[in-house]
């Protein structure tokens, strides 16, 4: 069980998804540590749909930590969070609106941890969303959660520069660390009260939509640089992918490494459906007839 060493910042945490964990793991290398964990509940995963807990829950149970994980944020969360006697509640990745009932419970309200310079890139899909536009300066924001989406006044952000882009998961790591780190910097100050919070400039906001599967394919006559960004910001899911004839058949083919330079897409990985991952010649060889992709 890991040892809390700022026992006077009892917080919360909630958070579902792996952005989640490794703010979590940077909050504790700070000695920032949740006295319990709200998440989602457990889902079934696998052919089987055996019942499994998210990566959140199972961070959780792994350090020792209270977790809840109720299907609504009714009254009865709200009565056990009141119990817990937090300061505040700090959330990354949630997934779900939370009331004003609970978020107004902790003295020190709520603290949420949003990968985007706000009011930019509000919403459930701000990392790929800035990698599909291109948007190498941007960063991250600590805002005060209201009832509204992404909606409340800023207490902190920092700046984040991207020269080239990484594939998803390894965007979503860099943001995840600068957003816990400035929160762990923050933290003190923002509850002995020497923090003033900003409201955000609403006029100037937009807003990104969830990510369905179909975003993933890609258009062989579209602009090479759009293609690979497309390939980098679907890395970890929906993947990018395009479709083939196959002996017959049409075959769904997911892209999962490529790179860019000179003006040119390379693809160097891909997964046609019902195979194995594969290297883009031995691909080309046993699809394409050694022709080339055509991107």
């Amino acid at each position: 069980m890991i040892m809390d060493t700022h026992p006077k910042i009892r917080f919360a945490f909630f958070g579902s998804s792996r952005l989640s964990v490794i703010v979590l793991d940077e909050l504790s290398r700070h000695g920032f540590i949740p006295v319990c964990v709200v998440t989602t509940p457990d889902k079934p995963v696998g052919r089987k749909l055996a019942m499994a807990p998210n990566a959140v829950k199972q961070w959780a149970v792994s350090k020792g930590i209270k977790t809840y994980d109720p299907a609504k944020l009714d009254a009865a969360v709200a009565e056990y969070l009141h119990k817990e006697s937090c300061d505040i509640f700090v959330v990354a990745s949630y997934g779900k609106i939370i009331p004003e009932s609970i978020l107004d419970i902790p003295p020190q309200k709520t603290l949420n941890i949003h990968p985007s310079l706000l009011p930019k890139y509000r919403g459930p899909s701000p990392l790929p969303s800035a990698m599909l536009d291109d948007a190498k300066h941007t960063g991250v924001t600590i805002m005060r959660l209201d009832k509204e989406m992404d909606h409340g006044p800023i207490v902190a952000q920092r700046k984040v520069d991207v020269d080239e882009w990484p594939i998803y998961e390894e965007f979503e790591e860099e943001m995840a660390v600068a957003g816990a780190s400035l929160l762990a910097e923050i933290l003190p100050q923002w509850a002995a009260g020497k923090i003033e919070e900003k409201e955000q400039d609403h006029f100037a906001a937009t807003y990104t939509r969830k990510i369905s599967k179909e975003d993933g394919l890609l258009d062989q006559t579209a602009d090479a640089y759009v293609n690979f960004r497309k390939i980098q910001a679907f890395h970890g899911w929906p993947q990018a992918y395009f479709f083939i004839d196959h002996k017959g058949r049409r075959l769904r083919v997911k892209v999962t490494g490529a790179s860019f330079a000179e003006g040119r897409l390379k693809i160097s990985k891909m997964i046609p459906e019902g195979g194995k991952e594969m290297p883009y010649e031995d691909f080309r060889r046993g699809y394409l007839s050694g022709l080339d992709l055509g991107f």
